[in-house]
């Protein structure tokens, strides 16, 4: 069985955004770049499908431009087999990566597509369950556990309130949640080794997707700095600044 699992360059978690002085978006000119947290431990968790096997080939797609090579080469290193590099230089929504994803997932036949359940940099959380509708494969998202048994797979996914455990029937679509592992760090032999493995170049064309967006950003704003609180000296005085501020009656 193949898992493919798509991968996306985030701006580094670590790094504090900053937006552009015209307001018309995030700068990310020399700012740090890495994959989307939630994606590396989608491919950690293929990687570990693959170990215990389940599957035979573990494939990381990535929509972006040229430097998202860097990302694949990373979850190349860190266990997957090959990659796949779908190149734009454009902004690509949600629906239009799901579209590239459903005509990949037509030639690759995978079993399994595990994706994280949202990226960092937009929060969207869109593009597994679109990836689900458009190829009518069932779909397990926010798992913490994921099992593979025959042509099955149990999800156990966090939902409000606890959890809830669903069985699917391979081939599936699955999302990430952060409970779900912990990613390896790719040790220097690997990295070495992953500048051998196979890594192809394709464009949106190739797949015949319209990538035009379907959203303007009218303007991108810092949010509003917090106010300093302040310090009361009892329960009273803390009533009576509550109502002051109408937070009660």
């Amino acid at each position: 069985m193949k898992i493919i699992v798509p991968v996306k360059r985030v701006i580094d978690y670590n790094v504090r955004p900053r937006v552009k002085p015209d307001g018309s978006g995030v700068d990310i000119a020399n700012v740090k770049m890495s994959m989307n947290p939630f994606d590396e431990i989608a491919v950690e968790e293929a990687i570990q499908l693959k170990e215990k096997g389940a599957a035979e080939e573990v494939i990381a797609v990535s929509i972006g431009p040229a430097k998202a090579a860097d990302t694949l080469r990373t979850a190349l290193a860190m266990g997957a087999d090959r990659a796949i590099l779908i190149e734009t230089d454009e902004v690509v929504e949600p629906l239009a990566v799901a579209k590239i994803l459903q005509k990949i997932v037509e030639e690759e036949a995978p079993g399994l597509v595990i994706l994280g359940k949202q990226a960092i940099d937009d929060d969207a959380n869109q593009t597994g369950q679109m990836l689900a509708a458009l190829t009518g494969r069932p779909q397990g998202t926010f798992a913490s556990k994921v099992d593979i048994a025959g042509d099955s797979v149990t999800v156990t996914r966090e939902v409000d309130g606890g959890s809830e455990t669903v069985s699917l029937t391979l081939p599936a679509i699955v999302t990430a949640d952060l409970r779900l592992n912990e990613p390896r760090y790719a040790s220097l032999p690997n990295i070495m080794k992953a500048k051998k493995k196979p890594l192809e170049t394709r464009s949106p064309a190739d797949f015949g997707v319209d990538i035009t967006p379907r959203l303007t950003t009218l303007k991108v704003v810092e949010p509003p700095v917090r106010q300093a609180g302040i310090k009361v000296g009892s329960v009273d005085e803390l009533v009576a600044k509550l109502k002051e501020m109408g937070a009660v009656a």
